[in-house]
C-alpha cells in the first residue's frame, strides 16, 4: 500500500510538472520535456521500490521491444525514397564526415576509460559492441522539429549511427551474422508487403491505425524472439511502407499521434532498467557527454576549410547538441540483444539528459539560421 501511494504521488507530480503553462528555467524545462519525469518514475518503480523487479522486467521485455521498434519505425518513416532521391550524394558525404568525427572521439574515449578503469571494463560488456553502441548513441542528434538543415543533419547522424550498430551487433555472434542480416531483411520485406496488402483492402486510410500497429507489434515481437534488433526491423519495414504504400502521410500521422504514449511507457521501463554497477559510471557518462558536445562543435568550427563544411555557420555544432529517443532505443536494444547489466543504457541515458539540459543554452551560440532557409547554393540542403 505504501508503494502504491508513492506511485500515485509520483504520477500526480509528473502530470503537474508536464503542464505547458508551468514556468521553469530553460534547462529544467528541456529536461522535463525530454521525458525525464517518466525515467524517474521508472527508477522509483524499479530499483527504488522493487515493483518492477528482475522477473517482472523480463516478462515485460516484449513491451520494451515494442518501444524500441516504434522508435525505429519513427526513424524509418523519414527514409522515404522520394525524399532520399532529392538529397545530393555529396550531402551524404558531408553528414557522414561530421558524424564520423563524433563517433571516433566518443569511441576512443570510451575505450580509454575501459582500459583505465577496470570496473568500467567489467560493466561495459561485451567490450567492442558496447564501445560501438556508446559511440553510435553519441552520434545521434535530434533536429526533427528544427530548420531544414538541422533536420538533414539529424537524418545523417541517425543513419550513420544505425549503420554502426548494424556492424556492432554481429560482432558478439560472428557465426550468426549472415543469419541475422538475412532474417532482418526478410522480416522487414514481409512486414512491409503485409501492410501494403492490408492497405489496399482498406478503402478509408483513416482506419489504418490497427493494421499499422499490428504490423509494428509483429515486427517487434519477431525481432525479440529471433534475437534481432527491433529498431532495424521496424525501421526498414516502415521505410518500405512509406516508400511504396499509397498512404504514407497516414503512417506518419499515426506515428506522431501514438508516439507520446509509447515513448512514455518505454521511458518508464528504461528507468526501471537503470543500474549503477560502479560509481565510475556517472562521471564516465558526464565525460562522454561533454566530449560529444566538444566534438560536434570542433568538427564544424575547424572543418570549414573543406568547402562542403564551409556552407555551415561556424558554431552550427551547437545546434545539433540535443538528442532524441533513438539514442536510448539503441542502448536498450543493446541490453535486450546482449543481455547486458544495464550499464550501457545508464551511460547513454545520463548523456541524453545532459545534452537536453545544455541544448537550449547552447543553441543561441549556433549563429544565425539564415542558411537553413534552403538557399539554392547551399549544397547540404
Amino acid at each position: 500500500m505504501i508503494a502504491l501511494a508513492l506511485v500515485i504521488v509520483a504520477g500526480i507530480g509528473v502530470t503537474r510538472l508536464s503542464r505547458p503553462h508551468l514556468r521553469l528555467p530553460a534547462p529544467l524545462g528541456a529536461i522535463l520535456a525530454a521525458g525525464t519525469p517518466f525515467v524517474l518514475l521508472g527508477l522509483l518503480l524499479g530499483p527504488g521500490l522493487g515493483v518492477l523487479d528482475g522477473p517482472t522486467l523480463r516478462a515485460l521485455a516484449p513491451l520494451i521491444a515494442m518501444g524500441i521498434g516504434w522508435i525505429g519505425a519513427a526513424f524509418g518513416a523519414r527514409l522515404d525514397r522520394r525524399l532520399l532521391r532529392r538529397i545530393p550524394p555529396r550531402a551524404w558525404g558531408l553528414g557522414a564526415a561530421l558524424a564520423a568525427a563524433v563517433f571516433a572521439v566518443t569511441a576512443l574515449a570510451a575505450w580509454a576509460l575501459m582500459r583505465t578503469v577496470p570496473s568500467l571494463a567489467a560493466a561495459w560488456q561485451p567490450a567492442v559492441p558496447a564501445v560501438l553502441t556508446l559511440a553510435a548513441a553519441a552520434t545521434i542528434s535530434a533536429g526533427w522539429a528544427g530548420p531544414k538543415l538541422a533536420r538533414r543533419i539529424a537524418l545523417f547522424d541517425t543513419a550513420f549511427a544505425a549503420v554502426a550498430i548494424a556492424v556492432a551487433l554481429p560482432l558478439s555472434h560472428p557465426h550468426g551474422a549472415v543469419r541475422g542480416v538475412a532474417l532482418t531483411l526478410l522480416a522487414s520485406g514481409l512486414l512491409a508487403a503485409l501492410f501494403v496488402w492490408l492497405a489496399r483492402w482498406q478503402p478509408d486510410p483513416d482506419h489504418l491505425g490497427i493494421e499499422f500497429f499490428a504490423v509494428t507489434l509483429l515486427g517487434a515481437g519477431f525481432s525479440y524472439a529471433a534475437g534481432l534488433s527491433p529498431f532495424f526491423v521496424c525501421a526498414l519495414s516502415t521505410a518500405a511502407i512509406v516508400s511504396f504504400s499509397p498512404h504514407p502521410g497516414r503512417v506518419r500521422a499515426l506515428l506522431a499521434e501514438w508516439g507520446p504514449s509509447v515513448y512514455a511507457a518505454f521511458l518508464i521501463l528504461a528507468g526501471a532498467l537503470l543500474r549503477m554497477p560502479t560509481v565510475w559510471l556517472l562521471p564516465a557518462a558526464l565525460l562522454l557527454a561533454i566530449l560529444r558536445i566538444a566534438a560536434r562543435w570542433t568538427s564544424v568550427r575547424y572543418g570549414r576549410v573543406w568547402p562542403a563544411v564551409g556552407v555551415l555557420p561556424p558554431h552550427f555544432g551547437f545546434a545539433t547538441v540535443a538528442q532524441g529517443a533513438a539514442a536510448v532505443a539503441l542502448a536498450a536494444g543493446f541490453d535486450l540483444v546482449h543481455g547486458g547489466s544495464g550499464a550501457v543504457l545508464t551511460t547513454v541515458l545520463v548523456g541524453v539528459i545532459v545534452a537536453e539540459a545544455l541544448a537550449g543554452p547552447l543553441r543561441p551560440f549556433a549563429g544565425p539560421t539564415r542558411l537553413t532557409a534552403a538557399p539554392p547554393s547551399a549544397e547540404v540542403t
